[in-house]
């Protein structure tokens, strides 16, 4: 049944997808972000693609309590999906404290005010760098996690958090996604990954630097056991993410307690072939150097989507191509961003 539902973060790159996906079937959306990762713009391009207005945008800071529980005071959501947080690698390892400040008492935050309202349902935005230093490939949700930067490091303990809460409060029913890596774009070329100040994601660093943005890619270590030497992630289209995340929201009734699903393709892609892929697409080249690892981060990681296939009887429907050549049209359609 449509639902009244709460999307913290919802202006940012996976969140305001998601928000795209809600609209479309019928859900109610309200958003929460502070923009200091996002654009307003992005929601007045949800409501554009979807022909549905988002119910109501509130810009707060995701561990501000007070303003949380207004707007649960004033929208009585059913659900929330929770994308609102820190995501660079490279950043947590530099400003760890930030990290954990945002990430995991933004969720605790979170959590306190739902409880206080009799919310009880919860999707939540995990991340596949739990795994770390994963010694095999492809992850399963029952291998072993070691987290290796704080970012990973906040995701785990937000996954223990929720644990620890639904055994407290059996009525709960929670869904960690732990999603490998989004790429991608809407595929009318309106919303796109826009981040703010730093670009740190590897498609924002390919579009730009294919429209003269940027001057050459930096590929962080070239000396992996891999194929050609450089790490090795699972690239999953944005839209599929979103869609699995609507999924989540409404079969998130069918079992009590805290879940955790991998959302990943299966199939693992070089960092340089990922560049020679968006070469093919775009018709243009991408100058790069190869410089030493960057601390934290890992030479492998590829899904196992096997549970989620069953439980839902949901994969990935979009390839690397359609990743390269959403983001390219992006791109050629917002040559300066959201701005104009």
């Amino acid at each position: 049944m449509p639902a009244t539902v709460l999307v913290t973060g919802g202006a940012g790159f996976i969140g305001s997808h998601t928000c795209v996906e809600l609209l479309r079937h019928g859900h109610s959306v309200v958003v929460i972000d502070d923009y200091s990762n996002s654009s307003p713009q992005a929601l007045l391009r949800v409501e554009q693609i979807s022909g549905r207005p988002v119910d109501a945008f509130h810009q707060v800071d995701i561990r501000d309590r007070r303003a949380l529980a207004e707007v649960f005071t004033r929208h009585y959501p059913d659900a929330v999906i929770h994308f609102a947080a820190k995501k660079a690698v490279g950043e947590s390892v530099a400003r760890p404290v930030e990290y954990y400040d945002t990430n995991v008492a933004g969720t605790i935050a979170l959590l306190s005010v739902m409880h206080e309202h009799n919310v009880r349902r919860l999707v939540f935005s995990s991340s596949c760098s739990v795994y770390g230093n994963a010694n095999k490939v492809p992850l399963g949700e029952r291998d072993p996690v070691g987290p290796t930067n704080p970012y990973a490091a906040s995701k785990l303990m937000c996954e223990q958090v929720l644990t620890d809460f639904c055994r407290r409060l059996p009525e709960w029913k929670v869904l960690a996604l732990r999603y490998f890596n989004p790429i991608g774009a809407h595929p009318s070329g309106l919303l796109n990954e826009e981040p703010r100040g730093a670009v740190n994601n590897i498609m924002p660093l390919l579009t730009r630097i294919a429209a003269g943005r940027l001057g050459q890619l930096d590929i962080y270590g070239g000396d992996y056991p891999t194929v050609d030497g450089t790490g090795v992630r699972d690239y999953i289209h944005v839209m599929d993410v979103a869609e699995a995340h609507r999924t989540a929201l409404e079969r998130i009734d069918e079992a009590s307690g805290m879940r955790t699903f991998n959302l990943g393709t299966g199939h693992g892609t070089s960092v340089l072939q990922l560049v020679r892929e968006f070469e093919r697409v775009s018709g243009r080249t991408i100058p790069y150097r190869i410089t030493k690892r960057r601390p934290g981060d890992v030479a492998v990681l590829i899904a196992d989507p096997a549970a989620v296939a069953q439980a839902w009887n949901w994969t990935t429907t979009r390839d690397l191509t359609a990743m390269c050549r959403d983001a390219w049209r992006a791109q050629e359609r917002n040559p300066v961003g959201y701005s104009v």
